[in-house]
Order: structure tokens, then sequence, then C-alpha cells
């Protein structure tokens, strides 16, 4: 009878997610919602290619685009690792002039940033590092763009941010590296330990931005060889509370965290090279931060997990995002039960599994570095869709109701028919009018009925080539 209390209390909490993630204004964890399909909202993608803008880039960009509002935000890295946030219109006036809409990079952030933002009401959350770097920062701006409203420090050896956050209700849940996972509160702030209001700092900034502007007129005025005009890492620097962290130095958490309920589900790898870390999916209790179990893995479940019908999904893969790996590869994919955490089915795969798996419908997609996008039923792990995109596969896919999205590591996008595993569509990046293949390590993005892509070529056969920014629409 206890057992039979405690299941019905647990799915009534699974059955309230879809009020707590995935509103179709917001973007508040990755890929959008906890079924991680690439898409908030219920517009179909294209039925067939048009590409209806395209931006060039030096820039390398790993995470996938997040919608905010009429924009597109990406974060990038540059030259010498120069991180930089963009803010993108979606339908830009002149296509053959797009510029952004506005912009954050050093000296205001400090380290790459390979993570896709969170979108929240008026906020934006991102943070920064990556493998080779120590110490990490949670930002949060106005999706505006306008002044940073507060910042959170993390330091470290191994610590780094490279999963997207997770946002509910003024809780932010974030892997940071061998910092393991943390949970802030930013119903108040600290600054200087004086408490503020989030919505207090706006004017607090412009009032410091203006004491700075003031400052620096004054020095043209005395000594203009040497004024040095003011930046906004001299603004101030609000924190949030934290509230909880769990497994500091125990773990390393690379993989965006989940949120379901009251319960929060961290993926941990293990560096092989460092001797780091520890491979299994944890279950914590999001209030505290306590674990309430744990499932060990085979292999490093870099994409995180994804949540429907009450089954966790976990993809792994024997390699990271490195296209020289890629023969001898290996996964797994496991379906949880998130009570208990007991491994209802797993199937081996040839090849790594790098991307979450997309839900819908009681089926699991995912993407392989054989290759191949699949799909498996949730239930038992029986094949449902299997489709060769004859390149190898890091990113996630998108699912709607009837189409399979993914972009291969040789620029080509896949529209899949999801009854028949048939194409529907493909789309090459090589050819007019783009003419600049990349890798796509992110993942597309699909809102509004268009999809979103940028690339990455810090490495493979498109190396040092010109990255792009895509958006295609169609019928």
């Amino acid at each position: 009878m206890q057992m039979m209390k405690q299941t019905l209390i647990f799915s009534m909490l699974l059955a309230g997610v879809g009020s707590l993630i995935g509103a179709e204004h917001d973007w508040p964890t990755y890929r959008g919602n906890a079924q991680r399909t690439g898409t908030v909202d219920t517009v179909a993608g294209p039925k067939k290619p048009a590409v209806q803008w395209f931006l060039k880039s030096e820039e390398n960009f790993i995470a996938s685009p997040v919608p905010s509002g009429q924009e597109l935000l990406l974060s990038s890295i540059g030259a010498f690792n120069k991180p930089t946030l963009l803010a993108l219109s979606q339908a830009p006036a002149d296509r053959a002039m797009i510029a952004p809409r506005w912009m954050k990079s050093a000296p205001m952030l400090k380290l790459p940033s390979v993570s896709a933002p969170a979108v929240v009401g008026d906020s934006i959350y991102f943070g920064d590092g990556m493998h080779q770097t120590d110490g990490a920062i949670l930002y949060c701006f106005p999706s505006a763009g306008g002044h940073l409203t507060w910042a959170y420090a993390v330091p470290g050896e191994l610590v780094h941010m490279e999963g997207a956050p997770t946002v509910h209700n003024n809780r932010i849940y974030l892997g940071a590296g061998s910092a393991g996972v943390i949970c802030l509160d930013a119903t108040t702030l600290d600054l200087n330990g004086k408490a503020v209001l989030p919505k207090d700092v706006p004017a607090l900034q412009e009032q410091r931005w203006k004491e700075l502007l003031a400052k620096y007129e004054k020095e043209k005025k005395e000594d203009p060889d040497f004024a040095v005009p003011p930046t906004e890492d001299q603004l101030h620097r609000p924190q949030p509370k934290l509230v909880w962290q769990a497994g500091a130095k125990k773990w390393h958490v690379d993989a965006p965290v989940l949120l379901v309920g009251d319960r929060l589900y961290v993926a941990s790898a293990f560096l092989d090279k460092e001797k780091l870390g520890e491979r299994a999916l944890f279950c914590l209790d999001a209030a505290t931060g306590k674990e309430l179990w744990k499932t060990p893995l085979t292999y490093n479940p870099w994409g995180g997990a994804s949540f429907d019908q009450d089954t966790l999904i976990i993809t792994t893969s024997s390699i990271s995002y490195d296209p020289k790996s890629l023969q001898g590869s290996r996964g797994e994919i496991l379906a949880i039960d998130p009570a208990s955490g007991k491994v209802r089915w797993q199937k081996s795969i040839a090849g790594g599994i790098l991307g979450c798996a997309a839900l819908r419908d009681g089926s699991a997609y995912f993407t392989c570095t054989d290759g191949r996008v699949r799909g498996m039923s949730l239930k038992d792990g029986s094949r449902t869709l299997l489709y060769d995109a004859k390149a190898s596969l890091f990113a996630p896919p998108v699912v709607t109701a009837d189409t399979v999205f993914a972009a291969d590591n040789a620029g080509v996008v896949h529209a899949i028919v999801r009854k028949t595993g048939q194409p529907a569509w493909t789309l090459s990046l090589k050819d007019a009018p783009i003419q600049a293949p990349g890798m796509n390590y992110g993942g597309l993005t699909l809102h509004g009925g268009k999809l979103f892509l940028a690339t990455c070529n810090l490495e493979g056969e498109f190396a040092r080539q010109p990255t792009c920014i895509v958006c295609i629409g169609g019928e």
C-alpha cells in the first residue's frame, strides 16, 4: 500500500511537468523542454527546404541556437577562444546585411562559452568555460541585451559550465564540471553585502554606467592620451544565493541537467585522462540536492537525460566530440524508471551517441556517430525508425508530429518522415547560396516553422573554413 501511495504521488508530480517546463514563450531548459524535442511550439517544420537567410562567420558555434522573442541567441568561440553571445533577428529586414542586434563579449565575458542559453521571461541565462579551462561563471542578462543582471562564479580546476541551465521559479540548476551541480536562488541578489531585487538592478547599473562615463570624460580632458573608455566588466556584479551544491570533486557534470517535478536528474561522466568523475545518472531532490538514487553507466552521458511518459532515456558514448575517434566508437541507450533508477531496457549501438534523445509519441529518436538516426520504443526499445545519413552525427535531432530533422557533420540537413524512415528532403550547406559546409555539434532548433542551425569548424574536414548561421523555411 505504501509503495502504491508513493507511486501515485510521483505520477502526479510527473503529470505536472508540462506546466513546469516548456511554455511556448520561454526556453527554460536544454532543447526547450523535458522531452528535448528542440521545439516548444506546435508549428510544423518546412515541408521543402528554402534558405530564408544565412550569415557566414569566422566564429565557431558549438551550442544550439535558442529563440528569444523575435531574436535568435547564439554563443560562439572566436580567435584565441574569445567568447561572444550574440542576438540576431529571426526575420531580418535586409537579408544581405545581417548584423547582430546586440552582443556581449570580452572583457565582460571571461571564458569561451559552449552553453546554450535558457530564456525565461525577460532574462537570459548561460554559463561559460569549456574542458581546457578552469573556473566558470553563470551569467544573467536582460533578454533585450541590457547591462548584466547578475553573475555567479564557481572557482576550481576542471570547473566549467558547458551544459544549458534549467530555470524554474527563480531557481537555476546547472552542471559545473568537476564542481558537480549547483542550485541558485535569484529571488533576491547580494550586492556588496546588501540585498537587492533583480528588478532594481537595471537602474543601479545605468547609474553606475553614467558614473563611469563621467569619469572617462573627465580623464579625457585631463590627459586624453591615457584616458580609457569604460567597459561593462566595470559594472556592479550582483550575485544570487547558492541554495545547494552536490557532487563537487566527485562527479563531472558537462551534460545539461533535467528537472521533472521535484526531482533533478544529473548525468555525470568519468574523465579517463584525468581519472576524475563517475559515470552515472543521479536523481536528486531538487529542493535540497540530496541523492535519491544512482544508476551506473558503461559509457559517458554527454547529452544528458530526456523524459516523457513516465520514462527517462539516457544516451551514452565511448568517445567525446572528437572526429578523429569515430572508428570503433560504441554507445548505449537506456530506459530508466524515474522513481527508482531501475533500468527497464538498454540497447548497445555500433557508434557513440553524443547527443540526447528527443522523445515524442512513445519513441526516442537519437543520432549516432555511425551516421544513422534511430527511433526506439520507450516501452521496450524496439526499433521504430532507422535512417542512414551517410555521415557521422554528433547533434541531437528535432522531432515534430511527422518529421525528424537532423544535421550531420558533412554539412547536410536531413528531414526524415517519422512513419517510414524515408527522406522527405535534404539540404547541403556546400551548395549555393550558402557554400559553407560545417559540422553540427549543438543541434537544429525549430521555431515558428523555421529551422535554425549554426556550424563549428574547429576540427574535421572543414577545419578553419568559414562557419555559418542558417535559417531554413519553406512550404
